[in-house]
């Protein structure tokens, strides 16, 4: 299992930041958009880096055009020298609509066709072929060669799509490179829900679980004493509490017949009583929905929850952790066999 760590938006720490966790053996870094977008921080970073993947984790597809995405990419897959992964996602309807002014329908048709034009156009550079993608979302079919920067030496890169919703995790499958569940997960609900879709959309697309990632960030609720303990269970909570109150998660509180804690969540979001909304989360949540571990078993608790099935996995850590507790983390997850099931 291939571990991934976060790289914050401050471009004068992303490089240093990097070394770092190439230094301490991560596998690969990932940044997110939030405040700021998610590219100038892996530019930045691959300068520094030499075996560092470095992924968006995850670009708001539907807030760019395919070409935007295609571009984007094809530039950090030239600095990095073929390290680059393009992970999208699609937000949610308020976001695209009312942040980002930019149109939202049918997100897992419209995911499966934005994927499927970036795709296209850069095969249309590595080839030199016309440029003919014609769907119902995206139209592209001009290409001249004074905009195509050619083939890419290093190919094009990968590109993952965030999923939790069963059609859009069979699109993930069917046309993407990847597939990146959402912090918010149980282990049960990977392997009863996510998995399946994932395996229905390869056959669809006639491809084998080797030709594919499955990537997964995982709540890590950690410490080394009873204070730090503390700490990481109030961040969780809040945590699991926000994203509880969010209608689109509410697929992965059914699988466990929680479904009515999110209405509780969202009336409670809705009237800002935020404080109130952490403490309405049960401990058999946070028992579920998080890695609830003390360092050294981390490895053990995920090849419990994950054995077999994902490729690779990051933290969400909702609180102050110390290098040294991630270290702990680290170690025992590379102690640890998680390819079995």
């Amino acid at each position: 299992m291939r571990v991934d760590g976060f790289l914050s938006h401050e471009l004068g720490r992303a490089q240093s930041e990097a070394q770092q966790l190439e230094a301490r053996g991560y596998d690969g870094a990932f940044s997110a958009e939030g405040p700021h977008e998610p590219f100038a921080p892996l530019l930045v970073a691959a300068e520094g880096t030499s075996r560092l993947e470095l992924m968006t984790n995850i670009a708001v597809a539907f807030a760019r055009s395919p070409l935007d995405l295609a571009q984007q990419a094809n530039d950090l897959q030239l600095a990095s020298r073929g390290r680059f992964v393009l992970g999208v996602g699609s937000q949610i309807r308020p976001h695209i609509e009312k942040r980002y002014s930019m149109p939202w329908s049918q997100p897992a048709e419209r995911m499966r066709e934005l994927v499927s034009a970036i795709k296209a156009i850069q095969g249309c550079w590595q080839s030199g072929d016309p440029l003919a993608f014609q769907g119902q979302f995206y139209r592209h079919t001009l290409m001249t060669p004074f905009f195509s920067p050619g083939p890419n030496p290093y190919g094009p890169p990968p590109v993952f799509v965030a999923a939790l919703g069963p059609r859009m995790t069979r699109v993930a499958a069917e046309v993407g490179d990847g597939l990146l569940i959402h912090p918010f997960h149980s282990g049960r609900f990977v392997r009863e829900h996510a998995d399946p879709c994932v395996d229905a959309g390869l056959q669809t697309s006639g491809r084998d679980r080797s030709q594919f990632t499955f990537a997964t960030t995982a709540i890590l609720c950690t410490g080394t004493t009873s204070a730090e303990r503390t700490v990481a269970d109030t961040g969780v909570r809040r945590l699991l509490s926000f994203y509880g109150s969010t209608p689109a998660y509410r697929v992965v509180l059914e699988v466990h017949g929680w479904g009515e804690l999110q209405t509780e969540l969202n009336r409670l979001s809705k009237e800002g009583r935020w404080e109130e909304m952490a403490q309405r989360i049960p401990d058999e949540v946070v028992a579920e929905l998080t890695i609830r571990a003390d360092p050294d078993d981390v490895g053990a608790c995920l090849r419990d929850r994950y054995a077999g099935l994902v490729d690779r996995i990051s933290f969400s850590t909702p609180y102050a952790i110390a290098p040294e507790t991630m270290g702990r983390v680290l170690a025992s997850v590379s102690a640890t066999d998680t390819r079995s099931r």
